[in-house]
């Protein structure tokens, strides 16, 4: 129990800002802990759901709680996958050369690309939520924050890294039984939230995402990066509300 504890912690600690010491020591394999990533997105869920569901009993319009629901788990994140969509949208469009992409990706300025990336990012995220009601909403923020990052451990596991430095390069290779259960979890919590359909429709999406995704890594980066994890989480999470705004709305 203390090594899950752990393994909790650490992914709550590093894909979130709130302080997670009373849960126990932070991991001593941060790979190791990586099954645990899809919780962590289940807490963020939750919170953004709250979030939601306050500004619904508030009688503001859904919109503006699709709005403050995505602002929450912007906030709640530090903006982590978002800067990764920005820099990877910013490499990836505007790189010439492998050298040139890592280059454009570690510079802490913003492009068009990744300007545009973001706005087509919160834009969707907001569209999809405002369309489905409130509980509805909530059970689709909390698979999509789940869905999202149960993708990284394996695409981390699949992929060499780009750089010998830097955030993706430090956690190792994931191990593909970490990469399985956290795969594992978040199938069964899309299961239960929004059903076999949607479910479906949406590995399918997510299956296709992570495919071109890691074929452009592979490509134009010769493997994973930090940035490249942020956008996958960031089109993990579009996908699923797209599948449940389209299913429920």
């Amino acid at each position: 129990m203390s090594g899950v504890l752990s393994d909790l912690a650490a992914c709550i600690g590093f894909y979130t800002r709130l302080p997670v010491a009373a849960l126990g020591a932070p991991a001593q394999d941060f790979a190791r802990a990586q099954w645990a990533a899809p919780l962590a997105g289940a807490l963020i869920g939750i919170a953004a759901g709250t979030v939601l569901l306050s500004g619904t009993w508030a009688e503001l319009p859904p919109l503006v709680c699709a709005l403050l629901a995505v602002a929450a788990s912007v906030v709640l994140t530090g903006a982590l996958h978002e800067d990764g969509l920005a820099d990877t949208a910013d490499g990836l469009g505007g790189g010439a050369t492998r050298e040139r992409k890592l280059e454009i990706m570690r510079d802490s300025r913003i492009g068009t690309y990744g300007v545009a990336a973001l706005v087509f990012s919160i834009l969707l995220r907001v569209a999809a939520l405002a369309a489905l009601a409130p509980g509805f909403a909530v059970a689709a923020l909390i698979a999509a924050h789940m869905a999202g990052r149960a993708m990284i451990p394996h695409f981390l596991g699949s992929l060499p890294a780009a750089r010998t430095d830097g955030l993706s390069a430090n956690v190792g290779a994931v191990g593909e039984r970490t990469a399985a259960i956290a795969l594992a979890v978040a199938a069964v919590a899309l299961l239960v939230l929004l059903g076999p359909m949607t479910t479906l429709v949406a590995a399918t999406l997510l299956a296709a995402w992570f495919v071109t995704l890691k074929a452009l890594a592979q490509r134009q980066l010769g493997g994973h990066t930090g940035d490249i994890c942020g956008a996958l989480e960031q089109g993990g999470e579009i996908l699923v509300l797209l599948a449940a705004a389209a299913a429920f709305s």
